[in-house]
């Protein structure tokens, strides 16, 4: 799950961390009382919206006065801002958050996310933070620095300073750092959270380190230990049919392609949307129904793919173990006859009761292609869809 900048702040500051001060709005009033309430004479407009390049966008602007508060406020409310995480579509802004300004010496870059190949925490670091930390990526690798931490033995001061000695830190800022990384990584840890990022982390002109910006993804499976985090949930930042999926506890993700997908097992959906790549299409979808399905489960699931305008073709791909194969015959008969069939539908199962679902489907009567394995169906349903178009 992800959160706003001002709700990520209000957790970074609940475990003492410096961050710069300000207040949501989400009306244009409530933008200029928040400036009004702030010493001035900067101000900065930021745009609350899941994702990043805000500032390339238009999304984030420093004024000098309370009146151009108002007139940026008016301006982003309500504007559906474009950037490089968004896609074309953009998201819609609904709320702001007006920050009183900070004189900047410096600009760093600094996030915790959980290395999956190292099964550790680990601290990402570069003296160039700002708006062009992807380009720094992939043109001068050499200035981002990686820490790892070790679970057994946790944070220490000497990972601050290492962090330190890479941000070219120097005298009390030294210490700051320390204090610092100590703080956001009990944060980070504490919250369960799967990414935090600090773009950028800033030394101010009187030697501060201050956050500047923050950005916290949460783990989902984590949520029910944190109802203060699960507060911040804003479902009109999520994808419609991934809120519905999250009713019945599926775990779907939207993609850009044509085709949808209904697989049983997470490294068996990353094959089908692999294969169906390799075949010439795109997946509309990621979608794992898990292996306790119910028939109530894969009915909603397969509605949430119909649901799609995008979707031109839906192969489901089922390897019955825990889940078995007639539930899963069962779960798409009663949804074709609920919300209808009309893209092509590829079925290829395998497994648990098997031949059950198999004649479930077939005595069923639907326009269901059947597939004896999963490159068989990967191409059944590429070449359904490319017949259809």
């Amino acid at each position: 799950m992800n959160i706003h900048e001002y709700q990520a702040k209000e957790v970074l500051r609940s475990f003492g961390v410096p961050t710069g001060k300000g207040s949501a709005a989400f009306t244009v009033d409530e933008a200029v009382m928040a400036a009004k309430s702030q010493p001035g004479p900067v101000w900065v407009v930021k745009a609350q919206i899941h994702a990043g390049g805000r500032g390339k966008g238009g999304g984030v602007k420093v004024v000098e006065s309370v009146a151009d508060v108002k007139v940026e406020a008016t301006r982003m409310l309500g504007m559906t801002l474009v950037t490089h995480q968004t896609g074309s579509q953009g998201k819609l802004v609904q709320r702001l958050y007006i920050e009183e300004g900070t004189a900047i010496a410096k600009e760093l870059y600094l996030s915790l996310l959980v290395d999956r190949e190292t099964s550790r925490v680990a601290f990402i670091a570069s003296t160039e933070g700002g708006m062009n930390i992807e380009e720094v990526a992939a043109k001068t690798p050499r200035k981002i620095f990686t820490i790892h931490v070790d679970p057994a033995t946790g944070y220490s001061q000497f990972i601050g300073r290492k962090i330190a000695t890479a941000l070219k830190l120097e005298g009390d800022q030294v210490k700051q750092c320390v204090k610092i990384m100590g703080q956001l990584y009990e944060a980070f840890t504490r919250k369960d959270m799967s990414l935090l990022e600090i773009n950028p982390l800033v030394i101010t002109t009187q030697g501060q380190l201050l956050c500047l910006d923050a950005k916290m993804n949460f783990d989902d499976n984590a949520l029910e230990r944190h109802p203060d985090i699960k507060a911040y949930r804003d479902l009109s930042e999520e994808d419609s049919k991934e809120i519905e999926a999250s009713k019945y506890d599926l775990s779907y993700v939207a993609l850009d392609g044509s085709i949808g997908c209904m697989v049983n097992g997470a490294g068996l959906a990353m094959a089908t949307m692999d294969i169906i790549k390799l075949y010439g299409l795109e997946p509309a979808n990621f979608l794992d129904v898990g292996g306790g399905a119910t028939t109530e489960k894969v009915t909603a699931a397969f509605k949430i793919i119909t649901a799609d305008p995008r979707v031109k073709g839906i192969l489901v791909n089922i390897f019955g173990g825990i889940m078995k194969c007639d539930v899963i015959a069962e779960g798409v008969i009663a949804a074709v006859k609920d919300v209808g069939l009309k893209v092509p539908l590829v079925v290829r199962l395998e497994g648990t009761n098997v031949d059950l679902g198999k004649k479930i489907i077939k005595d069923s009567a639907l326009n269901v292609i059947s597939a004896n394995d999963l490159d068989d169906a990967a191409r059944k349903i590429v070449k359904a869809v490319k017949e259809a178009a």
